[in-house]
């Protein structure tokens, strides 16, 4: 009796590039501590007519890291925001003071609700 073994790792979620584990594909201290960070930074940008910050309203969806750009994918309160420009220019000039290399900012077509930033009216 002869055993095979397999000639190739298996495809899916448990795979790991070579040299890491799939504990260490799974979690990445250093880039959570960097969304963290810019996170952090974005609560400085606050929403003028509500008088909250966007991390707080909930309308940051993504933090998208690259090694020499990153994406902020996020919605506004209302579709037709007065301030969404400006709004807009501060996240992604708070994300690059975070993070020191070019930052898109994307709008999503996404309705915001209230009830995820914790707000009943």
């Amino acid at each position: 009796m002869t055993e095979t073994q397999p000639t190739a790792a298996p495809a899916g979620p448990t795979a790991a590039p070579a040299g890491q584990t799939a504990e260490d594909a799974a979690f990445d201290a250093q880039r959570r501590a960097t969304e963290y960070a810019v996170l952090d930074a974005l609560r400085n940008v606050i929403d003028p007519e509500i008088g909250m910050n966007v991390v707080e309203l909930a309308l940051i969806r993504q933090i998208i890291l690259g090694p020499t750009s990153s994406e902020i994918k996020m919605i506004l309160t209302t579709p037709f925001c007065p301030y969404a420009g400006a709004m807009i220019q501060e996240v992604k000039e708070q994300a690059e003071s975070v993070l020191e290399h070019d930052v898109k900012v994307t709008l999503l077509a996404e309705r915001w609700d209230p009830r995820d930033a914790g707000l009943m009216w």
